[in-house]
């Protein structure tokens, strides 16, 4: 959670922000709670240390035969402890919604996030690669998917509900290939590379910034304190919580993981193919680093950078955006969404998002280093999605495909292909 003194010192700047990013908190109030809470805490206190001068005084009066004395003060002391039981009653109630609101207030956003309501308001930074201008009726990804066997949404429906697929064949060796490529970079690049658990306790959740405002996207499994993750970002940071780091050179991780979302809110959107599904995979980049601007900031311009890194490798057009403050979550102090050209929507899709989150996770989470003073700080973490399948196999199934049905694969894929060059040639007749 953040500081409460910078909440008090930028009280306006956190209401402008949570209003920016469609969080219903009034700052206000959490002041007033606040003042209150430290009111009724003061009192208590106050009560207990003369509670405990009142039994020392009883004890000392009746060792010197002053009965009558220590009874006035025994007196005195059951009014203390009538009053000190409701200031008690009344604290915790007051702790309860400081704790309720506390866990609402967001993360402040870098001075250049751009401001805005919807992702339609994201400022687009730079664009790498054409879209490709087809002489042919090019076929979306479901229609490919069906012609080459790639997945079967009939059948994921049938056994598990709307957004569900199953991957087969090449479609299970192209998006296994993907990954591998994406977590080889990545272990070039210094990362190292993590299988993580897929559900977690609720202060995982919590100590992330997941929840309590997320927690409409989550899945719980019943019975138990465990979640589905969204990420394997929850996990990651989750590893090195409570724990005082080393962080002289950056922590970085890259998780693998199966991901789970409800995409509660999305009724009706992007219902085809394999845009927004419930269960999905990813390669994850976390760093967490010294709780310093500019250390944190040089790290999200290098995961972004990582992520860019793939989609060149595998030849894809794609733009960078600025993410405005009325698409951001509550935990992101800054934002960069990466979206790639789909073909078949004409137009850009979101398939990687990177994001500094400041010491925002770190409080919650209570990950802290040392400074060069032997100070303990926050650390600083960022996050960065290096690819999310099969999300991404849309643009690489679309702009990759040919007039004769087969798929060009780059040759940064062709190693975790068998050394194929495309997935296979269609004739008339297999059609």
């Amino acid at each position: 959670m953040m500081d409460i003194r910078t909440i008090r010192e930028q009280a306006a700047q956190f209401q402008t922000v949570a209003d920016g990013k469609k969080i219903a908190i009034s700052i206000e109030e959490l002041l007033e709670t606040d003042t209150r809470r430290r009111e009724l805490a003061g009192q208590a206190e106050e009560l207990r240390a003369r509670r405990n001068r009142r039994s020392e005084s009883i004890g000392a009066k009746i060792a010197a035969g002053k009965p009558d004395e220590a009874r006035i003060e025994k007196e005195q002391m059951r009014i203390d402890r009538e009053t000190l039981a409701g200031i008690e009653a009344e604290l915790d109630t007051v702790l309860q919604r400081y704790q309720y609101l506390m866990e609402r207030v967001p993360n402040l956003v870098s001075p250049d996030t751009p401001i805005g309501r919807s992702d339609a308001d994201n400022v687009t930074l730079s664009e790498t690669g054409q879209p490709p201008k087809f002489d042919f009726d090019a076929r979306d990804h479901v229609e490919l998917g069906e012609l080459h066997k790639l997945f079967d949404i009939e059948r994921g429906v049938k056994v598990a509900g709307s957004r569900s697929y199953f991957l087969k064949g090449d479609g299970l060796k192209l998006q296994r290939a993907v990954q591998q490529l994406a977590l080889d970079l990545l272990e070039e690049r210094g990362f190292t590379g993590m299988d993580v658990p897929l559900m977690v306790r609720t202060k995982a959740m919590q100590g992330t910034g997941f929840f309590p405002t997320g927690q409409d996207q989550a899945y719980r499994i019943e019975g138990e304190d465990a979640w589905l993750v969204g990420t394997s970002e929850v996990p990651l940071i989750a590893y090195f919580a409570e724990e005082t780091l080393d962080v002289a050179e950056p922590i970085r991780v890259a998780g693998i993981s199966t991901c789970f979302r409800s995409e509660v809110g999305s009724a009706g959107r992007d219902v085809r193919g394999l845009y927004r599904v419930h269960q999905f995979a990813k390669v994850e980049q976390v760093v967490i680093c010294r709780g310093e601007e500019a250390e944190s900031e040089r790290l999200l311009q290098e995961i972004t950078r990582n992520a860019e890194d793939l989609l060149d490798l595998l030849e894809l057009p794609y733009r960078k955006v600025a993410v405005c403050v009325g698409d951001m979550s509550q935990k992101n102090h800054k934002q960069y969404d990466i979206e790639t050209w789909m073909p078949s929507r004409n137009a850009y899709g979101e398939t990687h998002s990177a994001s500094n989150v400041g010491d925002f996770q770190a409080r919650r989470a209570g990950l802290r280093y040392r400074d060069e003073d032997g100070k303990l700080r926050f650390c600083h973490t960022l996050n960065n999605t290096a690819v999310a399948l099969p999300r991404l196999l849309i643009p690489l199934l679309e702009n990759h495909q040919r007039e004769d049905g087969s798929i060009y694969l780059p040759p940064a894929l062709r190693p975790y292909m068998g050394g194929r060059e495309a997935l296979g040639i269609v004739t008339a007749d297999a059609e």
